[in-house]
């Protein structure tokens, strides 16, 4: 299940800001919440809770149940190459985190509920799928209706939270639009995680 209540904790949680999940940064309180958070001596980590907190990660900043993330890791699995990379590459794939990418949405969360609402796009067919993965030479847009109301055109016309990535590129002439140009490469995923650490806690 997508994260539900208050996001600043999850960010002091992982320790890790999540561009994804939310645009706040935990920089008043960085530390874990809880009464022992600020505690210097934390308990040391155990390699069970190393690989799970990189795991969460992604859940958090992708919005994905356990339940997808196994899928996913199935599917990497099964395909040539680095099971890690093959992993995060499925995810920037996913339709709700290209319309966040591309700036049509300020998050993942609000770019699924774009897309939950039949406002988003692809090759000029609406898609209703936030877990859609798109390919290279997809156009990702926002509907002709979407564009009629303000509020659902505020992020396109502020632009992208974050640098575009090298696999996507803005539709010429088109602000509300943007083109997936290749498969994403491991460097444009937008926060730090070690894929290694999730492959081995689904290998368990």
């Amino acid at each position: 299940m997508p994260v539900r209540g208050p996001r600043l904790k999850v960010l002091r949680r992982l320790g890790v800001q999540l561009p994804g999940l939310t645009r706040k940064v935990a920089e008043r309180r960085p530390h874990p919440p809880g009464a022992h958070g600020t505690t210097p001596a934390r308990r040391r980590k155990s390699a069970y809770r190393l690989r799970l907190e990189e795991k969460q990660k992604l859940r958090a900043n992708y919005g994905v149940t356990e339940g997808q993330l196994r899928r996913y890791v199935a599917a990497a699995r099964a395909r040539a190459g680095h099971t890690g990379a093959n992993l995060l590459a499925l995810l920037e794939r996913r339709l709700d985190n290209v319309v966040f990418r591309l700036g049509l949405a300020p998050t993942i969360p609000a770019a699924r509920q774009l897309v939950a609402h039949g406002h988003v796009a692809v090759n000029g067919a609406r898609v209703d799928r936030a877990g859609r993965l798109v390919a290279a030479g997809d156009v990702v847009a926002l509907t002709p209706e979407a564009r009629r109301r303000p509020a659902l055109c505020a992020a396109a016309e502020a632009g992208p939270v974050l640098r575009l990535p090298s696999h996507l590129a803005a539709e010429p002439g088109d602000g509300y639009a943007g083109r997936v140009l290749a498969a994403p490469a491991r460097s444009d995923v937008p926060f730090p995680v070690d894929d290694a650490l999730i492959v081995e806690f689904y290998a368990r």
